[in-house]
């Protein structure tokens, strides 16, 4: 799955809360930065998701592999070497980034359901990551998932 450039740009509200999202902030976390109100916050993080085209309950993984693709959020410099990952660790990498459902991202892996939560637990460990949202940053930090070329422009028309 490729990330789709969005259709339209974010504000700088959407951009702001965008890049607390890929520095790992949790949604209280952004309150706290910000002094926005919770549902602010959320409702900000519902309008990114519709311009990404992302599914609404997208994991924030999913949500931060668009924002990176797409170049609407600043990668973040990479503070370790990337490790060696394995064919099949790679493509478990880009499922976590591309899907939210545990199937779907098995599926497009290539593993059996069953063996999903141990080959991400072994991922996660392999890399240092805590959680797939920082697997998707550390990522795009190592250059392992790409940024779409001319990610900034804006299309007009119909949805995807």
């Amino acid at each position: 799955m490729t990330v789709p450039s969005p259709t339209v740009s974010l504000t700088p509200s959407e951009q702001r809360i965008s890049q607390l999202v890929v520095d790992g902030l949790t949604d209280q976390e952004i309150v706290s930065v910000t002094g926005l109100k919770l549902g602010t916050v959320k409702k900000t993080l519902t309008a990114v998701r519709w311009k990404l085209h992302c599914p609404q309950r997208s994991s924030r993984a999913v949500v931060v592999h668009r924002l990176l693709g797409s170049g609407l959020a600043t990668i973040p410099a990479a503070t370790r070497l990337a490790p060696q990952l394995s064919a099949e660790q790679l493509a478990l990498l880009q499922a976590e980034a591309d899907h939210s459902v545990p199937r779907d991202i098995a599926l497009a892996a290539h593993l059996a359901p069953a063996d999903l939560n141990a080959a991400l637990d072994q991922l996660l460990a392999d890399t240092g990551a805590q959680n797939s949202t920082e697997l998707v940053v550390l990522a795009y930090g190592w250059q392992l998932l790409p940024v779409t070329q001319g990610a900034h422009d804006v299309r007009s028309g119909a949805r995807q």
